[in-house]
């Protein structure tokens, strides 16, 4: 296939490339060239234009034919009607790489046709945590109107694998290989869905394969595993079971400042968040998805060196650990 690629230089996107390139496929990297110019040298075509710039992306694409798009990097509903307007029918089937938070689910479980978020009045022009999820719901609408309904649109969770810019495994992988007294943050029964971007490529490139169109989740092999299974899960592809988990309640840590930035993968609590961690996978595992394990995960972001992302120094850990015995040690 002749793919074009919207975004592909960092973490996700990344993955798809290097797949579709070991996959045999013919690739064009549409990006800004801030990251990654030099990836891919001599195995795939690089495209470095703005594609906020509407202007400047119809002009980059004004040549070419493919036989699929793949999104990873649209945040916006104008941003994909740009792609579109600049394309003119000549992107094949398109493949929105979306997200789990465009729901706003009323309960455990949900399916792909589940509450999503949706604002009252216009759209807002700013990315934040809040807007997130409504302005992926839009991307999604503009997609199925401009590329119709052959389109593609994948719903991940949490995702992890190497080259993860947010230690969202990384982090706990390389603090448990430590070993010693872990801090673990919230609830350890916590719902948590992680996906390795590695499993999200190679989904994506076998449905495109495989003619699949619609709207599917990729969250992972369960829709009632925990934040207890997952630390346990990287316990084990570490090696080290004798690391000990002490769980601290989310009330003390956000009262001591620390957020999700410090601690990757804690909900801090929010129970929206919570249950967005419940999607259903059985569509995607019966269209073909395979998933490996988190140990396995963790084993192999341990293995590629450094974290990738800042989060709790240990020093600031030990503080944390020894005022929350104190705490508890005092209310007993």
């Amino acid at each position: 296939m002749r793919i074009l690629m919207i975004g592909g230089t960092r973490f996700v996107g990344r993955h798809l490339v290097t797949a579709a390139i070991a996959g045999g496929h013919e690739v064009t990297l549409v990006h800004r060239g801030r990251t990654g110019a030099d990836l891919f040298d001599g195995t795939a075509r690089h495209v470095l234009v703005d594609r906020d710039d509407a202007g400047a992306l119809a002009a980059a694409l004004a040549e070419g034919e493919w036989d699929a798009t793949i999104d990873v990097c649209a945040y916006f509903p104008g941003q994909v009607t740009a792609l579109a307007d600049a394309l003119g029918g000549r992107g094949g089937r398109f493949v929105l790489i979306s997200t789990a938070s465009v729901y706003d689910p009323e309960g455990p479980g949900f399916t792909e046709d589940g509450r999503v978020h949706e604002f009252d009045g216009p759209a807002p022009t700013e990315l934040t945590d809040g807007t997130y999820g409504g302005l992926k719901v839009l991307c999604e609408r503009v997609a199925l109107d401009r590329f119709g309904a052959a389109t593609l649109i994948l719903r991940p969770t949490y995702v992890a694998g190497p080259w993860d810019p947010h230690g969202t495994v990384d982090y706990w992988a390389h603090r448990i290989a430590r070993g010693g007294e872990v801090l673990a943050p919230g609830d350890p029964d916590a719902p948590m869905q992680v996906i390795d971007a590695r499993d999200i490529a190679d989904f994506t490139l076998a449905a495109l394969a495989g003619g699949r169109s619609g709207t599917l989740h990729l969250v992972g092999a369960s829709a009632t595993s925990t934040f207890r299974d997952l630390l346990d899960d990287v316990r084990t592809g570490v090696g080290r079971a004798d690391a000990t988990l002490t769980w601290v309640d989310s009330a003390f840590l956000l009262a001591e400042g620390e957020t999700s930035g410090s601690l990757p993968l804690w909900s801090q609590g929010d129970p929206v968040e919570d249950l967005t961690s419940t999607a259903d996978p059985a569509a995607s595992l019966a269209a073909g998805l395979r998933v490996r394990s988190v140990a396995a995960t963790a084993r192999d972001v341990l293995a590629g060196g450094a974290p990738t992302a800042k989060a709790m120094s240990a020093e600031r850990e030990a503080e944390l650990l020894g005022r929350w015995h104190a705490r508890e040690a005092g209310a007993e």
